[in-house]
């Protein structure tokens, strides 16, 4: 592939405006595709019985949807490319987004969610944008102003009421689900370094192709490499379908990323819980009504982030 020639995924530097606003578009599509990846998440995993298994299943899956799909891309000439590191950095950039954003916090979540109660679980992983806002500050130079600061308020306890309440205990299982957390929060600040000068395709690549490649040795470490091979046909069906979901959100989060300050996509994405509450009440029944005002704050709170980003006016984040 010609890494000389330029990306259609990298951010303009003479439109700034509009490199945000497409930026935020990405992160709404990318937080559409996590509502509807975690509700079907939830039924996935019990066709498996094994958390590792299931996980190690759909990202290698994702993996190979991604390395299709750049090759489909890039044989059409359509500009798609990935790019080649140039520093040891990078290259060490991107082994961490792999093995430990791609890997070791799939692990992490997954098995701490067997053990933790899914109240638990849901609201210690809605934490994420708080530790990345945090991080994003002091290593990102993105600033956070008082409008902002209310978003992630009003995302926060929009979230939290979604989720069901929060958690006062914290046991194996639950530090387990921090622990993935706080990966994904450090990952999202190194991958945003990375796609300064990297494809959004070849960090969300290098993440599923290195992550899948751990998450197999586990596997196979823990003895469980039959499971892999002897999948029955509803396992199947669940690893091809929610595998292709998680390709299709890799290749719009990391896209989105690299054109938008990493806590407006950050607060972006949790309009994925409205929709994952959505498709409970439709599916399973459940009364929407009682949730509607945390719905309210959600969006409430996903405006006021949007807005100052579309006008890009520069008074809220840093520059991208």
């Amino acid at each position: 592939m010609n890494a000389n020639r330029r990306d259609s995924t990298r951010p303009s530097a003479t439109r700034p405006g509009a490199t945000r606003r497409t930026g935020l578009l990405l992160a709404l599509a990318t937080a559409c595709i996590s509502g509807v990846a975690v509700f079907l998440n939830s039924y996935g995993v019990k066709a498996f019985g094994d958390a590792t298994t299931y996980t190690t299943a759909k990202n290698v899956t994702a993996a190979l949807v991604l390395a299709a799909l750049i090759g489909a891309m890039s044989a059409s000439r359509t500009g798609t490319v990935l790019t080649r590191p140039s520093r040891p950095g990078q290259w060490a950039g991107l082994a961490v987004v792999g093995v430990f954003g791609g890997a070791i916090a799939f692990v992490l979540f997954f098995e701490g969610l067997a053990l933790a109660s899914a109240v638990d679980a849901a609201f210690l992983q809605k934490t994420l944008l708080v530790w990345v806002a945090l991080l994003a500050v002091p290593l990102l130079g993105e600033r956070l102003g008082a409008l902002q600061v209310s978003a992630i308020a009003f995302l926060m306890l929009g979230q939290i009421g979604l989720a069901g309440g929060t958690t006062t205990i914290l046991g194996r299982g639950q530090l387990m689900v921090l622990g993935a957390t706080l990966l994904w929060a450090a990952e999202m600040i190194i991958a945003k370094k990375l796609l300064a000068d990297l494809s959004s395709w070849t960090v969300g690549l290098t993440r599923m192709g290195i992550g899948s490649v751990v998450l197999v040795a586990w596997t196979l470490i823990r003895g469980d490499g039959g499971a892999l091979t002897s999948l029955t046909g509803n396992q199947w069906m669940w690893v091809l379908g929610t595998g292709v979901i998680l390709a299709a959100y890799v290749s719009t989060w990391f896209a989105a990323l690299s054109r938008a300050p990493a806590v407006d996509v950050t607060a972006v994405l949790v309009i994925g819980a409205v929709i994952t509450a959505l498709l409970a009440a439709a599916v399973n029944g459940k009364p929407l009504v009682p949730q509607l005002g945390w719905v309210a704050l959600v969006l409430v709170g996903t405006v006021l982030v949007a807005v100052p980003g579309w006008r890009d006016r520069g008074a809220l984040t840093g520059a991208t």
